[in-house]
């Protein structure tokens, strides 16, 4: 997915003629997907996650609510280290959360309930004042310029302008800030209708796509159904511990998106089966991090999607997110 370029392709007979100069050809690359579940900011990727995003490596990105709020979070306070076998009573006495062998205090969602409040009370304000339209992509893209933390993934997302969507975005504590929010001032709408336009629309205008998930649920499905919009992904990486034999989509092996038209039937996915915080950072080094390293990664002046001059390109980017 890293070095297809459109060069490498025939021209064919109605393409553009903007897209027939070999020089132009070059520049027209994959746009790479990349879908994580919560816990890999949490607990041991949000680093390397970062990393990609700062560089400009991925272009489209999906996860959950806790992929948004612990990022966010770790900004405000820190999360500790404790044990898989601590007393969940105990914790629970002391007001401790725990998320595996991690210990977040109550005080952390304390802090960001007084942050998010304030993030809201503008989105709100926003909305009445400027009609707004509110979806989980332009709040998250908000987080990330609220938070200017340099250590955040939604900082750097909102700096490069690459959208995060989160279907499941209540699933979490910023559905129970909602929730508190909707009882002190009524009337905050998250349009979820916009953003599954947006993030099909994403698949279906790009030249070429490649996707990597790594784990599964809610992130996988969303990013494989909208490659779907365009009869499948060319390029599929899935690292996961999950198995096919209880016929989940998280234990999906590659063959079975095929069957319905998520991947390419001429792809060639892989499927890693691996703990993730164990080996995506070795993947990374290996293939994104390696190219910076040479000089190689020129993200600017780079096309994902066809029939799109740059300066088309340049206006869509702006008209993406409210600012």
């Amino acid at each position: 997915m890293l070095d297809w370029s459109l060069a490498q392709e025939p021209v064919a007979e109605d393409e553009d003629a903007e897209f027939q100069d070999p020089k132009v050809r070059e520049r027209v690359r994959t746009k790479i997907w990349l879908a994580y579940t919560s816990n890999l900011i949490s607990s041991g990727l949000r680093e390397t996650i970062r990393f990609l995003v700062q560089h400009s490596m991925v272009q489209v990105m999906i996860t959950t609510a806790g992929g948004i709020e612990e990022d966010i979070i770790k900004c405000l306070a820190p999360t500790h280290i404790g044990d898989f076998a601590m007393d969940g009573l105990g914790l629970r006495r002391k007001g401790i959360n725990r998320i595996g062998n991690l210990l977040a205090p109550n005080d952390n969602y304390c802090l960001f309930e007084d942050w998010i409040r304030g993030v809201f009370d503008q989105m709100h304000d926003e909305q009445e004042k400027d009609k707004v339209r509110w979806t989980p992509s332009r709040m998250i893209h908000r987080f990330g310029k609220e938070i200017d933390n340099p250590e955040s993934v939604c900082y750097w997302a909102y700096k490069n302008n690459i959208p995060i969507f989160s279907p499941a975005i209540t699933d979490g504590s910023i559905g129970d800030m909602l929730y508190f929010h909707s009882y002190k001032r009524p009337g905050l709408i998250v349009d979820l209708v916009e953003d599954i336009r947006a993030v099909n629309d994403q698949a279906i205008k790009a030249r070429k796509t490649g996707v990597i998930v790594l784990g599964g649920g809610v992130v996988k499905h969303h990013c494989m159904n909208a490659n779907l919009m365009r009869n499948g992904a060319d390029f599929v990486v899935y690292v996961s511990t999950a198995q096919e034999f209880d016929g989940s989509d998280s234990g999906a092996r590659p063959d079975e998106a095929k069957s319905w038209g998520k991947i390419r039937v001429d792809a060639e996915p892989v499927k890693i089966y691996s703990e993730a915080t164990l080996v995506v950072p070795l993947i990374v080094a290996r293939t994104f991090a390696a190219r910076l390293e040479r000089g190689e990664w020129r993200p600017e002046g780079r096309i994902f999607d066809k029939n799109y001059t740059a300066s088309e390109a340049e206006v869509e980017k702006k008209k993406l997110f409210h600012k």
